[in-house]
């Protein structure tokens, strides 16, 4: 019996050995990261941050497996949140200030998260919205992602999306292919990244950045019915982040049968305060997605790595902030630049380690485009600890005042003084960086036939459908152009989608007729005219450009008279090969 029992015990302790050997090896490893970035959900939209309704049982699970950051912030909109993540540069500074109006896409030169992970040997993957720009040089297939399955715009609605699209067995982007794909939105964006990551044998990067839970609330009744006493709005809103949840679930459970969880790194946060306005349940914090109060930017921030992260799961209440984790990751998963690139935001990693003294002394501005990208001095929140000084004059501490209740501007003035400073020199350093212009390149081998929508135009805003059916605007916008090759190109000025096929004088949907019977191109200040026919579905011009010419170019629809009824709100433009 006594040799049974050293034999046993020799045996539990190769087992033991052997577990170690495997953990040594793989925390030596690159390890792989997931990145899941969800929509319009604030930091109560969560069971486990205390809404006392909504069901998120699994990511519940994962808050409980993670480091937490709970004083962790973001833009309060969400393409200039998505390029601090993409860049580790705040929103005005990289040029993503705004969801529309020329405001989404990165600047050109800056390089972009899978970028470094793509100059490491990683495979870059994304699914779901991108926001940051629709079109050469400025897609995800263009900045570094080896596969983008993906929405246009900010996605269903969005005028830049597919017309018919409502989240059910959709069209989608994969690269630059306009593909459908059977099933609910959210779903699928999770079965393609599972279907992705088996088939990869070295480590990889993958951004999950779903378009759930931004409205429209389309979703399968199940996942609304447990909500029904609430209303259509607010069920289908709950509706929605139950799937995302389930999903989330599911993605975790794939991680950790497939045997990838334990040296993955896991990122689950949100990209703007709730979306819900009716404001059912906001962990105490005033204000929403678009404020400047805390609501509008303090989001979840959950990181789970099993064999990298020293200590068991936890809070950590230092202020952090989006543009935080490009460096975080590149610390993290030992990545060498091999591009110059620096960052507003700071590696975690200190944080993450537990060192006595984690990170310098920070300040943070949160400012972004409401009404496009516009600069407006003071229209900006600056953190400091838990101060935080809102539009210049306000001022509160929300360790003590969470819901930003009691002004305390008065009776701190030092406080004040001291982050009006700072913004002051952080402006300085940020104006001579705004206003740089955006070139879509026509003409390339990339994009041969580019679409330019009105939900980028340089104009009035004009994102979503509505703005198309209102006749009492008249709305219009220009583009920027930059020509990839010496030619002739076609500029085709289209009032609906292209291939919508509806004439130009016609309705569509909600969009009532116009009395259209020609149409005018400007180009850098030449003019262009032509008539059209009550059968055509477009205005067509020809012109020829350089290559490396640069214009803007703004299309108009006419009435019999010449009056400007109308912008083309989806121009084509492509060279022509005689």
């Amino acid at each position: 019996m006594k040799g049974k029992s050293i034999g046993r015990l020799l045996l539990a302790l190769h087992a033991v050995a052997t577990l170690l050997a495997v953990s040594s090896a793989l925390a030596a490893e690159q390890p792989n990261v997931v990145f899941v970035l969800a929509d319009d959900l604030g930091y109560g939209d969560l069971g486990a941050n205390g809404h006392p309704r909504l069901k998120t049982p699994s990511l519940d699970r994962l808050s409980t497996e993670s480091v937490r950051f709970t004083d962790y912030h973001v833009a309060p909109m969400c393409t200039p949140t998505r390029g601090e993540l993409m860049t580790g540069i705040s929103a005005f500074r990289n040029g993503a200030s705004a969801v529309a109006q020329g405001g989404t896409p990165i600047r050109r030169e800056l390089p972009l998260m899978p970028q470094f992970f793509k100059d490491n040997g990683y495979a870059t993957a994304h699914f779901g919205k991108w926001h940051l720009g629709d079109n050469y040089p400025f897609r995800p297939q263009d900045r570094g992602f080896d596969l983008s399955i993906h929405y246009k715009g900010f996605g269903i609605d969005s005028i830049a999306g597919e017309w018919e699209n409502d989240a059910f067995d959709d069209r989608y982007w994969r690269n630059g292919t306009l593909t459908e794909i059977k099933g609910y939105n959210t779903d699928v964006f999770f079965n393609e990244a599972m279907s992705w990551m088996r088939q990869q044998t070295k480590p990889f990067f993958v951004y999950l950045a779903t378009t759930a839970s931004h409205e429209p609330y389309y979703v399968e009744s199940r996942y609304e019915k447990p909500y029904e006493d609430l209303g259509k709005v607010l069920s289908a809103f709950f509706g929605m982040t139950a799937n995302l949840d389930e999903n989330v679930g599911r993605l975790m459970k794939f991680l950790d049968d497939s045997g990838l969880g334990r040296n993955t790194i896991l990122i689950y946060m949100t990209d703007n305060g709730t979306g819900d306005r009716s404001l059912f349940f906001n962990a105490g914090m005033r204000g929403r997605k678009t404020s400047l109060y805390d609501g509008g930017h303090r989001v979840p921030f959950f990181i789970r790595w099993p064999t990298g992260l020293n200590g068991k799961p936890r809070d950590i209440d230092a202020l952090t902030h989006s543009t935080d984790v490009l460096p975080t990751l590149i610390e993290l998963c030992g990545l060498k630049l091999a591009r110059p690139a620096t960052f507003d935001g700071h590696s975690l990693k200190p944080l993450l380690e537990g060192r006595a003294d984690p990170l310098p002394d920070r300040k943070v501005v949160i400012q972004y485009g409401l009404y496009g990208p516009v600069f407006k001095k003071w229209d900006s929140a600056v953190l400091w600890n838990k101060w935080r000084l809102v539009k210049g004059t306000e001022l509160y501490d929300v360790a003590t005042d969470p819901g930003q209740k009691t002004d305390l501007a008065s009776s701190r003035n030092d406080i004040v003084t001291i982050l009006r400073e700072h913004y002051e020199n952080w402006s300085g350093v940020t104006r001579p960086l705004l206003g740089q212009a955006n070139y879509n390149v026509v003409g390339s081998l990339a994009e041969p036939v580019i679409l330019l929508t009105s939900a980028d135009w340089l104009g009035p805003w004009a994102g979503d459908w509505k703005e198309l059916g209102r006749t009492d605007l008249r709305l219009f916008g220009a583009w920027d152009i930059e020509a990839a090759a010496t030619g002739n190109y076609e500029i085709s000025l289209y009032l609906f989608p292209p291939d919508a096929n509806t004439p130009l004088n016609q309705a569509l949907r909600n969009v009532p007729a116009r009395p259209i019977s020609g149409a005018r191109l400007l180009v850098s200040g030449n003019e262009y005219t032509a008539k059209t026919l009550v059968t055509e579905t477009h205005a067509r011009f020809i012109l020829p450009l350089k290559q490396g010419e640069r214009h803007r170019i703004e299309g108009q629809f006419l009435d019999a008279a010449g009056t400007p009824l109308a912008g083309a709100f989806f121009t084509r433009v492509t060279q022509v090969h005689n």
